[in-house]
């Protein structure tokens, strides 16, 4: 058993690509992830599964069809499954992740903001 903490800040130093999930700890079938967001990301929903979006660092907002939340350091919103959503960051965001192993970033869009799955840093 290796009993040592992870350390977000270290983790994150440890990559740059922006809207690519880096899984830095398991627990049951659930991956955390971290990620970096700038810009806008593209609408997607996750047919199966509510997702945890926590923001470590900076600001970002999740848009939907009929209204937005924004988030700040500190805060946490869990977007339900089947959920249409497109996450909006106007300078670098730092973003953990909760989701069950498995989950493609783009949901059931697809395109070029597709990250591969289950890269452990």
């Amino acid at each position: 058993m290796n009993y040592q903490s992870i350390n977000f800040s270290e983790k994150l130093n440890k990559f740059s690509d922006l809207w690519q999930p880096r899984v830095i700890a398991e627990m049951n079938d659930y991956q955390f992830k971290l990620v970096k967001i700038k810009g806008e990301f593209v609408w997607h929903e996750h047919d199966d599964t509510d997702e945890v979006f926590i923001v470590l660092e900076g600001e970002m907002e999740i848009e939907f069809r009929d209204g937005s939340v924004e988030m700040k350091a500190g805060e946490m919103f869990v977007i339900p499954k089947k959920v249409e959503h497109k996450p909006v960051a106007e300078d670098e965001c730092k973003i953990l992740l909760v989701e069950p192993r498995g989950v493609v970033n783009t949901g059931d869009s697809g395109g070029e903001l597709t990250a591969e799955n289950d890269v452990w840093i």
